[in-house]
């Protein structure tokens, strides 16, 4: 048996993780110069951030580092269990890339661990969805190699669709220039994004209205549904409740029988999407590109 492990981005609720016993490292915000450590069990906690940048303040987030990962496996490591990290996209922030060094360096100790970090290249909701497949494969009796054999050949399977209500976050972020945003702020530009083969984000259209921005989420949900209509489909939201809900019930009037959970944006993908944003995670057929 090996023990599954992730970030507090993965978008699954905390009750999940202990139920299914994967261990979660937190990532950190700093909000009005105080530091904070995301916690999936502090509903109050997200809400407040929410309501922070809808009220327009600027977080700042920072990259789970070397030593914290070293801290996080370590346990694992000294105990002889074989372990499988599964991390935000590399093209999102550093920190999968600390999760890698921080693996090389408990090896130059400990050379017969079993220490496995897979790239999700996804965010949030995205990174909780292939960590619903993870927890499925172990529980199916899978070993270690062939579930990461498995992530590995279908995690560009996933897609993530997401749209945002204000551009000056993705202009903080450098995701947008200041032209485009004050421009697409003044004819209520409401962009389709996703994230690319690199895990990385990308502008894929052009919106007016929120309603209509949030109709698009829905037909990405009901054609992926059309293709497997069992697969669960996570619907994410940073404080926006309500839109999220009304994906949930436009998919739901196609396809009644549908799994959709709605669930929370994290702050540290929060933080460059600002409030409000809705995002959907399903499986397609094959790989996106």
């Amino acid at each position: 048996m090996f023990q599954l492990l992730t970030d507090s981005e993965c978008g699954l609720a905390g009750a999940t993780l202990k139920a299914h016993h994967v261990a979660v490292i937190p990532f950190h915000f700093t909000v009005n110069g105080h530091t904070i450590a995301s916690d999936l069990d502090d509903n109050q906690q997200l809400e407040d951030f929410y309501t922070q940048l809808k009220q327009g303040v600027q977080p700042s987030t920072a990259a789970i580092n070397v030593g914290e990962y070293v801290t996080f496996f370590k346990p694992y490591v000294q105990a002889g269990t074989p372990i499988l990290f599964m991390g935000l996209s590399s093209g999102l922030s550093s920190s999968f890339h600390n999760a890698e060094l921080a693996r090389d360096l408990l090896l130059e100790d400990y050379p017969d661990a079993d220490i496995r970090v897979v790239d999700t290249l996804a965010a949030c909701a995205g990174e909780g969805r292939l960590l619903l497949e993870a927890i499925h494969l172990q529980a199916a009796g899978n070993d270690l190699d062939t579930t990461v054999a498995w992530l590995t050949a279908h995690r560009l399977q996933l897609q993530q669709w997401f749209t945002v209500d204000s551009l000056q976050f993705l202009y903080h972020g450098g995701r947008i220039s200041r032209a485009s945003a004050t421009v697409g702020t003044l004819l209520q530009i409401k962009p389709l994004l996703d994230v690319d083969p690199q895990g990385k984000l990308r502008v894929v259209d052009k919106i007016r209205a929120r309603h209509h921005a949030l109709a698009a989420l829905t037909n990405k949900v009901t054609a992926a549904l059309h293709q497997d209509v069992r697969q669960p489909v996570l619907i994410a939201t940073s404080g926006d409740w309500a839109a999220a809900k009304r994906v949930r019930d436009a998919v739901l009037t196609q396809y009644p029988a549908a799994d959709l959970r709605i669930g929370p944006i994290g702050p540290t993908i929060a933080c460059h999407t600002g409030f409000g944003c809705v995002a959907v995670f399903v499986t397609g057929l094959t790989d996106r590109n």
